[in-house]
């Protein structure tokens, strides 16, 4: 036992937490016994209103409106009552949200489902800050940075996109449009707090990048199934449609999961979408998931696990190539390279080299098995790049934005892909400057240092860490903040799941030195009485 804790010790993984005492497993088994019959009776009567919701909608607009309300109902009383288990939901409804909202139907509510988990978790968050009299923003050093953004942004919303609406004729809702680009901009900010409180001590953190790895593996195998159904023909996909349509991601071509499809292999046109609604999505989705699989393959205390987030690494390089996405393409290996040199995990490879080498001979058996397929996604990787080079693109993108930006923008949502439907938007594929163009250069540069100081916070948080172990995962999510921080290429920042893991992860991030301080004077004060610790464990996170 002594030599596998300092075997762990000099790997530097995150080691398991010790035991309960006999006292402290009772407790916790009449606590949950408690809380077992509360969420029976509490699940029995929101189930029962829900339905009576359900119903009397259902009779006035049809059984699909009236199963969507009661669904939401249920969701969103649960969520106020238990917003850790919602917090929980909310992570792993994600990545399928998409999938679910087409496969019933494409209503706006199902659209807005994965916020019935979110807010009424954040309320009940900021509910728990205030009883038990705990900061609501956990990192003083942001409060300066997001004031003033949120102060800007007021000030465009006021001044532009309100004398927008007193303009506007019946088709456009300017003030609706600033409202909805508000929340797109900084309406997952909060889930640094949500984050902070929902990890009360280290069995949470392994069991949040254990979920997220299985959450990898299943998208990713997902998609798989997506790409054998459309290379077989079970799905036509795109390649029976006519002229430009040949060429476009379309929600007709829809297969088995997420949204529009492309695909066109008479063409060499193949852009997947995953479990996501659109391809680009997805692509971003495995750019995040290459970055978190490599904290669990490298920092997990268990073997297996370690395992497991290497096979979902592989998974994320493989649906980079199978599922046409250039950007995952490039940026997959790049920042897996990254990873290996900033977070010092080069000197570790070699506990990694067997497992290594079994899936390294695994891809290399699947490429020289699709040689075509891999050339074909390199070929249309080169073009790409040739015909529209991404720094050239960026630098034509500031360039234009600058020529006819204004002080305080055009307005917050003109640029934003979800607020088409409320008015003319426009089509700026790079963030900063579609920042520029929404809330001016002031706005722009008020983000700007939001997440620098977030990046300075969060690497304060990491580099502070006596555990080696918490220190080289901290180290790894923390690249993954850095990278999107400052990344202008397209807008992941504006959807899901880069909107929601980056905020989310950062507040991961700014828990670690509590968990290791918590557990520092959990070693130190094990004489104590046993209520004195229930109350300190109270206050390590939300119940």
């Amino acid at each position: 036992m002594l030599k596998t804790k300092q075997k762990q010790k000099q790997q530097g993984t995150v080691s398991d937490p010790q035991p309960l005492s006999l006292k402290e497993r009772l407790a916790q088994r009449r606590k949950a016994e408690r809380l077992r019959k509360e969420l029976v009776t509490f699940t029995t009567f929101a189930v029962f209103f829900s339905a009576i919701i359900g119903f009397l909608l259902g009779l006035a607009s049809g059984p699909k409106l009236g199963l969507g309300a009661a669904m939401g109902v249920l969701c969103t009383s649960l969520s106020f009552k238990y917003p850790r288990q919602a917090l929980w939901a909310f992570l792993i409804y994600m990545p399928f949200s998409g999938t679910i909202t087409y496969t019933l139907g494409n209503s706006p509510l199902l659209q807005l489902a994965k916020d019935g988990f979110y807010i009424p978790a954040l309320i009940g968050v900021i509910q728990y800050c205030r009883r038990e009299k705990l900061p609501i923003i956990v990192s003083k050093q942001l409060v300066a940075p997001l004031a003033l953004l949120l102060a800007l942004c007021m000030l465009t919303m006021l001044l532009v996109n309100m004398s927008q609406q007193f303009a506007a004729d019946g088709d456009e809702q300017p003030l609706f449009m600033g409202i909805l680009g508000l929340k797109v901009l900084i309406g997952y900010v909060p889930l640094i707090v949500c984050a902070y409180y929902l990890l009360r001590d280290r069995n949470d953190l392994l069991f949040l990048m254990r979920l997220t790895v299985i959450l990898i593996l299943v998208c990713c195998g997902l998609c798989f199934m997506q790409y054998l159904l459309l290379k077989t023909g079970r799905c036509e996909g795109t390649r029976f449609a006519e002229g430009a349509a040949q060429f476009k991601a379309a929600l007709d071509a829809r297969c088995f999961v997420g949204g529009s499809v492309l695909y066109s292999p008479q063409h060499g046109q193949i852009r997947l979408p995953g479990t996501f609604v659109a391809p680009w999505q997805w692509g971003w989705f495995l750019i995040s998931a290459g970055f978190l699989a490599f904290a669990t393959a490298f920092n997990d205390p268990k073997a297996h696990w370690r395992t497991l987030g290497l096979t979902s690494l592989a998974a994320v390089f493989i649906m980079a190539v199978l599922s046409g996405q250039r950007v995952a393409l490039a940026l997959v290996p790049f920042t897996f390279v990254l990873l290996l040199l900033l977070t010092g995990q080069v000197a570790n490879l070699k506990r990694f080299i067997p497992t290594a080498f079994g899936l390294l001979l695994l891809l290399g058996v699947a490429a020289l098995q699709n040689p075509d397929v891999l050339q074909q996604r390199l070929d249309s990787f080169e073009s790409r790049w040739n015909a529209s080079p991404p720094h050239q693109f960026i630098v034509d993108q500031f360039q234009w934005v600058t020529r006819s930006s204004e002080l305080l923008g055009r307005g917050l949502g003109r640029a934003t892909n979800s607020a088409r439907t409320l008015g003319e938007t426009a089509l700026i594929e790079t963030y900063y400057p579609k920042l520029i163009y929404e809330v001016g250069p002031f706005g722009a540069l008020a983000f700007l240092l939001v997440v620098t100081v977030l990046v300075y916070v969060t690497f304060k948080a990491y580099r502070g860490l006596r555990d080696r172990g918490l220190r080289n995962l901290g180290a790894s999510l923390w690249v993954f903040v850095l990278f999107i921080s400052y990344n202008t290429y397209y807008y992941p920042l504006d959807v899901d799941p880069v909107a929601v893991y980056y905020w989310f992860f950062a507040g991961v991030i700014l828990r670690l030195p509590d968990i290791e301080r918590a557990e520092r004077l959990e070693a130190s004060r094990k004489d104590q009485p046993v209520s004195t610790k229930r109350r300190r464990l109270k206050r390590s996170g939300f119940a």
